[in-house]
């Protein structure tokens, strides 16, 4: 599967199927919190933070490709990422973009 963020993909001609999204709500565990906080005292990256991200990014990427495949596409075009806090210490992630299908 070809994900891209761009509108198009240069030199395919392709239609739009469906706008497919991926989302999760993702929670640190008490171990990366209390890391985080004595983290927050001498500053620098928080990379308990930075991992938990990453992993909440890959799966809601996974879940718009599962999505996108059960449309029977080629590519993702658009792609975009977002998030938001849903709660103390929980963060949603959402993968968006359009799934086309090859001319």
């Amino acid at each position: 599967m070809k994900l891209v963020s761009i509108e198009t993909i240069p030199g395919q001609e392709f239609e739009a199927l469906d706008v497919v999204k991926g989302t999760v709500v993702y929670s640190k565990n008490f171990g990366r919190d209390f890391m985080a906080g004595m983290k927050t005292l001498v500053g620098g990256e928080i990379v308990g933070y930075t991992e938990m991200l990453n992993e909440a990014r890959a799966i809601a990427t996974k879940r718009m490709v599962d999505a996108a495949e059960g449309l029977g596409a080629d590519a993702v075009v658009g792609l975009r990422y977002a998030s938001s806090s849903v709660m103390q210490g929980a963060a949603e992630v959402v993968a968006y973009g359009t799934a086309v299908k090859f001319k």
